[in-house]
């Protein structure tokens, strides 16, 4: 027998509880961002695009752009570096050796199909999987790095990140201007040339956002009857969010968090064994700090109702909210852990933890059933407030069945295929008893 097969995925009595709820709560937290864009046209960030922008409906856009806007990604990508120190390392403690490169690369390359699939097949554009799987691939000469290389290359992603936000910035006010400057010489009579022209479009292209063509062209694909029709109307986000998308916003915005939670497993601040008073200055200075610049980037867009050029203005110091808001959740989230308060939620919340990944992608599933034309046809149907009674609805679900789930199997389903093609062999699932 190789040594390979004697190797075996991590045991339910070896799991670290504290990661499992963080895990859960991100998980919870992520379907808050995504719900948007699995039920609305292009209005993710922009809800004067489509689902409402008065009322209840921009309370639930400003209440989620201060507090979970890229905050529950943060978190799970953090959990996602952190893995990656957990499974090599114990591993390597049982003399795995080379073979630790081999289970790492082929769990990540598995990864990298279910994020295609959950693309391609399940239809979620926004799929995770694979920008984590494909940015996972660099990680392992990372795992005996030292802490202070971890943060300082962390930090280097992000200020890169930050800089291209504010070429971004400055480029979408050169358009404005230009633009404005032509429209200006057009309208007092002057013959343009080509070249100018061209600036006025351009203006006028960024200032619409979306037309109202290119949302109904939208709509009208997801809501046909026909799955094959809403797969290959959706083929085009989907290039765009593996391609463009991929290379212009993820390394920053995943790579740098990834390995910030690699330097947090290190220091063991996951584990639940900082101090009650390491954890609140973590959560006080996080939120002081994130929630500042969250509300000073709000307020900007809301009193420009929605302007694209201030958007960009926003989005320059979005990365330095996004992170410190993040530190506070985990500063958070790790005293509730520590207290032990709400025993029957921590672990009705680690149980999700545990089956994250099968709760991921039964909740695109679902939602693709949900909204599109092959099920009940809400996608556009439902105000931005609205989608919120859909997320407490799979909340519940997931709360629920997750722990009962685990009662009799050893793992969520996905988790059990990961973990058999994995390490090249079939799981156990059932529990015996």
């Amino acid at each position: 027998m190789s040594q390979e097969t004697t190797l075996k995925p991590i045991l339910l009595g070896e799991r670290i509880n504290s990661l499992d709820v963080v895990r859960g709560i991100a998980l919870l937290g992520i379907l808050l961002m995504n719900i948007n864009g699995m039920g609305l046209p292009m209005a993710y960030e922009d809800p004067t695009v489509s689902g409402g922008d008065d009322g209840l409906n921009l309370g639930v856009w400003v209440v989620n752009n201060m507090l979970f806007e890229g905050t529950m990604r943060g978190l799970f990508t953090l959990l996602f570096g952190a893995s990656v120190i957990l499974l090599t390392s114990r591993l390597e403690a049982k003399g795995a050796g080379i073979t630790t490169a081999d289970i790492y690369y082929r769990r990540t390359l598995w990864l990298l199909l279910f994020g295609i699939i959950n693309v391609y097949v399940f239809l979620w554009s926004g799929d995770i999987l694979y920008p984590y799987a494909l940015l996972g691939l660099t990680l392992f000469p990372f795992r005996n790095a030292r802490v202070k290389t971890l943060f300082i290359c962390a930090g280097l992603l992000l200020i890169f990140g930050t800089l291209w936000n504010i070429r971004d910035y400055h480029n979408a006010k050169e358009i404005r201007q230009a633009g404005i400057e032509m429209q200006a010489l057009k309208d007092a009579g002057k013959t343009l040339a080509e070249k100018e022209e061209a600036k006025i479009e351009a203006w006028n292209k960024q200032k619409t956002k979306h037309t109202p063509e290119e949302i109904a062209e939208n709509v009208e694909g997801r809501l046909q009857s026909n799955y094959f029709d809403v797969m290959m109307a959706k083929v085009e986000d989907n290039q765009f969010m593996q391609t463009w998308f991929m290379y212009r916003m993820w390394p920053w915005d995943i790579l740098s968090f990834m390995l910030i939670g690699m330097a947090f497993f290190k220091l063991r601040i996951f584990h639940a064994e900082k101090s009650n008073k390491f954890y609140l200055l973590t959560m006080l200075a996080g939120y002081l700090v994130g929630l500042t610049v969250n509300y000073y980037e709000t307020r900007m867009v809301v009193d420009s109702q929605f302007d694209v050029v201030t958007m960009a203005k926003a989005n320059q110091t979005y990365d330095l909210g996004r992170l410190f808001t993040t530190l506070g959740h985990v500063g958070l989230i790790m005293l509730f852990v520590k207290s032990g308060i709400l025993s029957f939620l921590q672990k009705s919340l680690a149980a999700v933890g545990k089956t994250t990944l099968s709760n991921y992608l039964l909740t695109a599933i679902g939602t693709s059933i949900l909204f599109y034309g092959f099920g009940f046809s809400l996608y556009n149907q439902l105000e931005r407030f609205e989608l919120y009674y859909v997320v407490a609805g799979f909340w519940i679900f997931q709360l629920i069945a997750s722990p009962i789930w685990l009662k009799y199997f050893k793992y969520g389903p996905f988790e059990w295929l990961w973990r058999s093609l994995t390490y090249q062999k079939w799981q156990e699932l059932k529990i015996k008893k």
